[in-house]
């Protein structure tokens, strides 16, 4: 947790931390996501730590009791912002009951709008390679694994109450710089003005 501070983001507007399982063909779990939904009713930032898979056996190794195991992977945050995105629209736009004569159920509010919604990519915090990245949820899904690099990755979903001082110290990482859509969006949604601040 202390290495959040080198996000430039203060430690008492974080909500509750989440966990991002590697999502499967046949197990997509959510459970994760009623945390991230209270935390940005209530303005927070959130923490969401990334899955990793060491010392893993397939489930035809385990059903077959052979010790086999995979080789590590560790999830990027290119893969968790779509995990995060295809949730948000899981979530909001169910699909209609089986026995339902209606062709598609009304669309709820989303949370994480992916152009409205700030957000930032933590790699390897603490170590001399790390990186941080900063921008809209849209432009860092856009994003490759390249562009996040080695593992250890976390990522951040930027709460409303954010201070104009975290903005200001996030935004040095923000996605197209001066002009990136962290300055606009900053402004026009969460209601955030840019200050100038004497470091």
């Amino acid at each position: 947790m202390t290495a959040l501070g080198s996000t430039g983001l203060q430690m008492y507007n974080f909500g509750q931390s989440v966990s991002l399982p590697f999502y499967t063909e046949t197990w997509t779990p959510d459970s994760w996501y009623d945390r991230l939904e209270e935390n940005v009713r209530y303005g927070m930032h959130t923490l969401v730590l990334l899955d990793i898979k060491v010392r893993e056996q397939s489930e035809e190794n385990m059903a077959r009791g052979r010790l086999i195991y995979e080789p590590p992977r560790f999830m990027n945050p290119a893969q968790a912002f779509s995990q995060i995105l295809l949730t948000e629209n899981k979530r909001t736009n169910p699909p209609p009951p089986e026995d339902s004569d209606d062709e598609a159920v009304a669309p709820g509010d989303k949370f994480l709008k992916p152009e409205e919604t700030l957000a930032m990519s933590l790699s390897r915090i603490g170590t001399p390679s790390q990186r941080i990245i900063a921008g809209t949820l849209k432009e860092l899904s856009e994003l490759t694994e390249e562009d996040y690099g080695a593992p250890l990755h976390s990522v951040v979903i930027v709460g409303k109450r954010i201070h104009p001082l975290e903005l200001e110290f996030a935004g040095r990482w923000c996605v197209g710089g001066e002009n990136g859509q962290w300055w606009k969006v900053a402004k026009d949604v969460y209601g955030v003005e840019r200050e100038t601040f004497d470091y």
